[in-house]
């Protein structure tokens, strides 16, 4: 087969980052209030990536304590020169832009060194001659006619000190007219010429991207006449991939050049609940300019394979069995976890998780782990073990932030166990369907099937044959970003809440399983 499948990093991973390093290539990307932060992955094809580790693994990198689910951590953008990893981006609500570094990319990493830099989304260009340059977004120093009429900025970094040297100069604002944030800006250097590439419109429908160039960094950059050179938003809202941008470019060992940026697949109408994907397409150079995917000027559910060595990707395994001591590198939780409610040692081949007076619904982190969606359709189960006092609950949990979910709970209450499906809408929590049980059980199996849209809840008594269904067809509609607003996907994951901060109690979880079907 000589084409690949878009996306190639499905689900939640937005703002994809790429850099090579010889024939090895390293991609990052967005995790705003999840923790651990900033995803790493490996290829040598550009197509099949494997997950490393996290950059951000440790609170003091990622302070994210009561941040809002779509602030954190923005925008990453990963470099390699002299030996050096350098990841640059921005703690919206606590520090700003930042930078970590390692020699090896699958870490440890630094510890932060803040910039003091005005806005978002930083990048950073190595230049010929050694010198380090700053370039980010934010608000015009003058003339602004609205918010988001923002412009990008340059300014030298010493790498010695990290810190900011000199004043910082306009580059471009952008060449659409009137549009808003342009944003997400990269520069490179091709024959000559110093490129600055951005995305404008916004992440949303209109998210469009754009070039510029200029014989010196430190000059004003000049725009494409042809911008932009790649969008989605003529093609209408019933196009299957949408919301194309925040793009990075790369050229390869054998002299190809390729884009990556993220886009999105809505199912169902327009419902977004995978987020924003990271997607991959061709790039070639025509008069000193490039031209994405010739002949066809869009970004496409399939493409041609690059002309790089196949890298068999490690897929991650539909089913979690909890018998390692350490945890997989794409689990993640919310904001800064407390990690003493997490064990994979007090019960060899189980999960415990030990129950915390946090709610999902709470802008704090519950005792809750998860996954990201990666599919339309797909079957999330999970097995546990639970003795629950009254009204602690312990269960499955389809997540699309604090003010949007459903839950699926064993609980207690007045003495009485029940099986619950929950609906969280704007923050507040209904009760959806509840059956109560006549006789005492604390051993379980819980199931969602999503079939796009459709969303069904069962479960059954551990080593019972046949799943009992405790509802139908619930709209999954208000996972999706376009629901819920905010930058996320949806995650499903295990959780398990106390009624206050007197509880010791937990739910042992001896498997979790997430197998994507479309």
């Amino acid at each position: 087969m000589n084409t690949f499948n878009n996306p190639i990093l499905p689900g939640f991973y937005p703002d994809p980052s790429v850099c090579r390093v010889n024939d090895d290539y390293y991609l990052v990307t967005s995790t705003f209030t999840y923790f651990p932060g900033i995803p790493i992955f490996h290829s040598k094809d550009l197509v099949h990536w494997n997950q490393i580790g996290n950059v951000l693994d440790r609170e003091s990198q990622i302070p994210l304590k009561e941040g809002g689910h779509s602030a954190g951590i923005f925008a990453p953008t990963i470099r390699y020169h002299n030996g050096v990893f350098y990841v640059i981006n921005t703690n919206v609500q606590n520090g700003g832009n930042f930078i970590v570094t390692s020699a090896d990319p699958e870490g440890p990493w630094s510890e932060p060194y803040y910039l003091h830099s005005e806005g978002i989304d930083p990048s950073l260009f190595f230049d010929d001659d050694g010198r380090c340059y700053y370039c980010g977004t934010k608000d015009r120093r003058e003339g602004a006619a609205f918010f988001g009429d923002n412009e990008i900025y340059i300014q030298e970094l010493h790498l010695d000190t990290m810190t900011l040297a000199g004043e910082s100069h306009a580059a471009w604002h952008g060449a659409l007219r009137d549009a808003v944030w342009p944003e997400g800006p990269h520069i490179y250097k091709k024959d000559g010429w110093y490129y600055l590439l951005i995305s404008e419109g916004g992440t949303g429908h209109d998210h469009a991207v754009s070039i510029a160039r200029s014989r010196s960094v430190r000059k004003p950059f000049e725009g494409y006449r042809r911008n932009p050179i790649v969008t989605h938003r003529h093609l209408g809202l019933d196009y299957p991939i949408v919301n194309v941008g925040h793009p990075d470019l790369v050229e390869t060992q054998k002299g190809e050049w390729w884009m990556i940026l993220l886009a999105s697949r809505p199912y169902g109408g327009y419902y977004r609940n995978l987020g924003r994907e990271t997607f991959l397409v061709p790039v070639s150079w025509e008069d000193g300019w490039p031209v994405i995917n010739p002949g066809k000027g869009i970004v496409e559910n399939t493409g041609p394979l690059p002309a790089l060595p196949y890298t068999e990707r490690l897929s991650v395994p539909e089913l979690e069995s909890f018998d390692s001591l350490k945890l997989p590198s794409h689990f993640i939780f919310l904001r800064n976890p407390d990690m003493s409610r997490y064990s994979l040692s007090e019960r060899p081949g189980f999960l415990r998780i030990f129950l915390s007076p946090v709610r999902l619904n709470e802008l704090s982190s519950p005792s809750f782990i998860c996954r990201r969606q990666q599919s339309m359709s797909f079957t999330a189960e999970t097995r546990f073990s639970f003795n629950p006092g009254e009204h602690e609950t312990a269960g499955l949990a389809l997540f699309q932030s604090n003010e949007f979910y459903y839950s699926l709970i064993y609980t207690i209450e007045s003495g009485v166990g029940y099986i619950k499906i929950l609906k969280c809408a704007k923050g507040k929590e209904e009760t959806l369907a509840s059956f109560p049980l006549t006789s005492k059980n604390t051993d379980w199996d819980f199931k969602v099937h999503a079939r796009y849209q459709d969303l069904s809840f069962f479960y059954k008594p551990s080593g019972s044959d046949a799943y009992i269904p405790l509802i139908d067809k619930v709209d999954g509609r208000i996972l999706s970003t376009d629901v819920a607003g905010g930058f996320v996907g949806t995650c499903v994951g295990l959780f398990g809440t106390a009624k206050d901060k007197a509880s010791k109690n937990h739910a042992d979880f001896d498997w979790f399983s997430l197998v994507n079907l479309q």
